[in-house]
């Protein structure tokens, strides 16, 4: 089984545990055992993984890879409206508007509290022996749409 299997039936898992865990409790305090506490705290422990694992499957998303974008780190982000990021000297200028698409559509809709994201990529231009410049090399705004 690979993680990803193990990961899609964790749910499952846990709270087939937690529902046999659920009636070995019943019986526990039906006939007065002395563990009655403890299994259930595994009880609800069982149960909550369960859930939080299903919340972690609904929320996780594959990055978009797409044909002839490069990587490019973001340098600065200020968690509303812009995002910077550094491109190489050598970056080829065919891979500019792929690479700003591939960043749009990676933006998580939840991540932003702005409606309007700009997405910039920017290298840097030497002056002289010490000193250099951003210039901006492309940009893209992605727009969320507030429902």
């Amino acid at each position: 089984m690979s993680f990803f299997e193990l990961l899609a039936n964790t749910p499952k898992i846990f709270g087939f545990l937690g529902i046999f865990l659920f009636l070995v409790t019943l019986i526990a305090f039906i006939f007065n055992f002395g563990f009655k506490f403890r299994i259930t705290g595994a009880t609800i422990f069982s149960l909550l993984l369960s859930l939080s694992s299903w919340a972690f499957i609904q929320s996780y998303t594959d990055n978009v890879k797409i044909d002839g974008a490069k990587y490019v780190p973001i340098v600065y982000d200020n968690g509303f409206d812009l995002i910077v990021t550094k491109a190489d000297s050598e970056f080829p200028e065919e891979a500019i508007e792929p690479t700003l698409k591939q960043l749009s559509e990676n933006l998580k809709k939840g991540s932003r509290s702005g409606s309007k994201v700009k997405i910039k990529i920017r290298k840097l231009e030497k002056i002289s022996n010490d000193v250099s410049k951003p210039v901006i090399i492309g940009e893209i705004e992605k727009r969320f749409n507030m429902n």
